[in-house]
């Protein structure tokens, strides 16, 4: 660890490999936080803490969130870390591309979409909420439109970000302490995006990196605990 670095707030980025984890990844870095990366990937994922350590401290550990003991390994890294600021459940999983209707949906896929999208962040919250309780610290979920628009052949992926976003309204009311925000980021070119519109082209959606400065308004201003969109904090256009 660099010098002074002990004082330093701590992230822990699921799916930081690529996308939208990513980009807050080397947001946050560029304001010196320490931060603790995962994905399932571990060479993707190595090249991503490659490119954050010239900047600041970063922890990778590859592994399935939904796997029991990937999580045991995430918390020894925060308690050897001795804090926890920011927790962002940012992994997630589509389902089968081209995505399902309901009617035809694969049941085992769908119980790894709720496997990932619901009961993965779900627990993982649990391992880490005394080092963030300790901190007053922040959680946020990716959520999703999918979580409240009825989107034909959504309603996997759509119906686990809304199981996550009430269990993320459930946690702010136990939880006053916290700052507990589900947030849905809109439309992004990432590859999950795609995997979505398989064949379409989707270079008219924006890069992830153009929603990172409304995730850190997000952090600077602190609202209370809710269901927001990046949008809502992207910064003012002005002529």
């Amino acid at each position: 660890m660099t010098p002074d670095s002990s004082n330093r707030p701590v992230a822990l980025i699921t799916g930081a490999s690529a996308g939208l984890g990513l980009a807050l990844a080397h947001g946050l870095a560029d304001r010196g936080w320490t931060l603790v990366i995962d994905a399932r990937g571990a060479g993707p994922l190595k090249d991503a803490a490659d490119a954050l350590a010239n900047r600041t401290d970063v922890v990778p550990l590859a592994g399935d969130v939904a796997d029991p003991e990937h999580r045991l390994d995430l918390l020894d890294v925060v308690n050897q870390l001795g804090r926890l600021d920011l927790l962002v459940n940012n992994a997630s999983y589509l389902g089968p591309s081209p995505l399902q209707a309901i009617a035809a949906a694969d049941l085992d896929e769908l119980r790894r979409v709720y496997e990932v999208d619901v009961l993965a962040p779900i627990a993982l919250t649990q391992a880490l909420l005394p080092a963030l309780t300790a901190a007053s610290g922040v959680l946020i979920n990716i959520s999703s439109d999918a979580a409240v628009e009825a989107y034909e052949t959504w309603g996997g992926y759509g119906s686990a970000k809304a199981a996550l976003d009430h269990a993320t309204r459930v946690l702010a009311a136990e939880h006053p302490a916290l700052a507990v925000y589900a947030v849905d980021p809109g439309d992004l070119r990432t590859a999950m995006h795609q995997a979505a519109f398989p064949g379409e082209d989707i270079s008219d959606r924006p890069e992830p990196a153009t929603v990172v400065p409304a995730f850190l308004k997000l952090l600077d201003s602190r609202p209370a605990s809710g269901r927001y969109r990046a949008a809502e904090f992207a910064p003012a256009v002005t002529s």
